[in-house]
């Protein structure tokens, strides 16, 4: 049947997009809500939230404990969703962006997690750098040391209170080489410094003679995900060439317009 003149196109899959809408806002509200606040709240009519509604407590992923009583999210939607993070696997899902950050820059690229006073690398991917780094896939290291650290701390801690807090739970700071910060000062300022450009520098402060650039990545699925970074690691002299911060600001805009969906064709290699 054709639309008559004047009158708005259906969107394809109307209700499935809506019932997507349900789902979010479902979620958003942990103690329930009536089909009235719902309705307001999406701009839904209240016939159409009825029949989604419905086969979605027919499916588990809505329930409602008495007649005319709120919604609440459905023990399958939640079965759903615990099950993906209790087998979520980041290395797979952020590995095409670590294989990116390696072609791109043609350095060394790591990605690592913020695990207490440490970081552990969760992927590595190397490149042709003429030495081959000590890092490990499961390693650790000091977070204050590491340009990955760095720039998960800056995240994590927002003044140099938090700082200094942080310092006191964690410390002694370790002096991996003369370069390492070592008190809650030099950290802090090192800090307000990743804040004010959106990367970190490891300046050999993890290693001697080499140079490390780094950046947080987005949570990919909300707060329950890792806090995370990926860095470009390489000699010294090979990236004060490439330049820091043309280094810092590429890496950055890699990260932000990745489609961690899409992953490049043809990528598969490990190493």
């Amino acid at each position: 049947m054709s639309t008559p003149l004047g009158s708005p196109a259906v969107p394809a899959h109307q209700a499935v997009d809506r019932a997507l809408q349900v789902l979010t806002f479902l979620g958003r509200h942990p103690s329930g809500v009536s089909l009235q606040q719902m309705s307001a709240g999406l701009g839904v009519p209240k016939p159409s939230l009825h029949r989604i509604l419905s086969s979605m407590r027919a499916r588990g992923f809505a329930t409602q404990q008495e007649s005319g009583g709120v919604y609440l999210l459905g023990a399958a939607a939640l079965e759903a969703a615990f099950t993906f993070h209790a087998g979520f696997d980041l290395r797979q899902v952020l590995h095409p962006l670590v294989l990116s950050v390696r072609d791109r820059f043609q350095q060394t690229t790591h990605l690592a997690c913020l695990a207490g006073g440490e970081i552990s690398y969760v992927d590595k991917v190397e490149a042709n750098i003429g030495v081959r780094i000590t890092s490990v896939i499961g390693g650790r290291n000091p977070a204050h040391a590491t340009g990955v650290g760095k720039a998960l701390l800056a995240h994590i801690l927002p003044d140099r209170a938090a700082v200094g807090e942080w310092v006191s739970e964690h410390g002694p700071l370790v002096q991996r080489t003369h370069h390492t910060a070592t008190t809650a000062g030099a950290l802090s300022d090192a800090l307000d410094a990743v804040r004010e450009t959106g990367f970190s520098v490891d300046d050999q402060e993890s290693e001697l003679g080499l140079l490390c650039v780094a950046a947080r990545v987005p949570m990919v699925f909300g707060e329950l995900s890792p806090h995370t970074a990926v860095s470009v690691t390489g000699m010294r002299d090979s990236m004060l060439t490439l330049g820091i911060e043309r280094i810092g600001t590429e890496l950055l805009d890699l990260i932000t317009h990745f489609d961690f969906a899409s992953p490049p064709p043809g990528r598969t290699e490990q190493s």
